[in-house]
């Protein structure tokens, strides 16, 4: 039984050497098949660009209460901007979670036409009066994307995909960068009451990075819980419940939570890979076959997130 997460080194497939996708895919498709998770090292972002991003992170979540409730999600009805303390249940059996966070999504202008058509979850993002701020979170939006977009080459290929069959349903995407500041957690609580609450992630892959503070978990198939202990400038990759979907469940999404034990303030900044509203969600060729049927009927990016969405948030919060 996995005793620890596999590191992939992706810098061969972000350079574009011969026969490098092929070796990556064998190892992504191995763990995605396996524990679900995986770290990705040699994604070509610096250590000092996540220094600044989590700096801006923390100047962001350190402002007052009431600045912060001017970006406020429930202002977006698009999966955009602040969500206060226990603002969300990822388990929604369970209290609400102990974490803050902010959502930023594809930037579009007020006047692009795609949010004047009202497609779903196209809105302007949610900008904080904090100089820099969105320029950071912009220019880490788009290096993030182009490591996951490049996750995805593999995926294809190792479900005996064309190299570039994700491409047209990921270059429009409802991808979500997210910042989340998780307090110590306090010596009382309400039973069950976690950082995060268990779930999976509800897209194709989570990209996540994290400070030196522990805290996430990952439940193994035999039900036990699993520490995925930071590295630096190193993410933590999963499957997400769409990718599952998509490949008929030959790659797994795992629940996972956040506990924060440590005594301090964490901070994580995950990055979830959402195909585009119009993409096609159907299970792939390949990972059909007369013993394993078509499990999902077909749907679409947008609405596939919706139905995720609003199991999460209070009613109305999500458009």
């Amino acid at each position: 039984m996995t005793q620890s997460l596999p590191i992939i080194d992706i810098s061969g497939l972000v350079a574009g050497k011969p026969g490098a996708v092929t070796a990556v895919a064998a190892e992504i498709g191995q763990a995605a098949r396996e524990i679900g998770f995986f770290y990705v090292a040699g994604h070509g972002i610096s250590g000092e660009r996540f220094e600044h991003l989590f700096e801006t992170a923390r100047r962001f979540f350190a402002l007052p209460l009431d600045k912060k409730q001017e970006v406020a999600f429930a202002k977006s009805k698009h999966n955009r901007g602040f969500i206060a303390m226990k603002g969300e249940s990822l388990d929604p059996s369970k209290p609400a979670d102990l974490k803050e966070g902010f959502n930023i999504g594809l930037d579009l202008a007020p006047d692009d036409p795609r949010i004047l058509a009202g497609e779903p979850f196209r809105g302007a993002n949610l900008w904080p009066d904090m100089p820099g701020f969105r320029e950071t979170m912009l220019d880490y939006f788009g290096g993030v994307l182009k490591v996951g977009q490049c996750l995805q080459r593999a995926v294809a290929v190792d479900v005996g995909l064309p190299e570039d069959f994700f491409e047209d349903k990921l270059d429009q995407s409802l991808s979500t960068l997210r910042l989340l500041h998780y307090p110590p957690q306090p010596a009382s609580i309400e039973p069950g009451q976690l950082g995060a609450g268990e779930h999976t992630d509800y897209g194709c892959l989570t990209l996540l990075m994290t400070d030196d503070v522990g805290g996430l978990e990952v439940r193994r198939r035999d039900g036990a819980w699993l520490a995925a202990p930071p590295i630096a400038d190193v993410f933590v990759c999963n499957i997400g419940d769409c990718l599952m979907r998509w490949t008929n469940d030959v790659y797994v999404s795992t629940p996972h939570r956040v506990v924060n034990r440590s005594g301090r303030e964490r901070y994580s900044i995950p990055f979830f890979l959402d195909p585009n509203p119009d993409a096609p969600v159907v299970s792939i060729p390949s990972c059909v076959s007369p013993e394993r049927p078509s499990r999902y009927p077909p749907t679409t990016g947008a609405e596939y997130l919706r139905e995720r969405l609003t199991r999460t948030y209070a009613p109305g919060m999500i458009a």
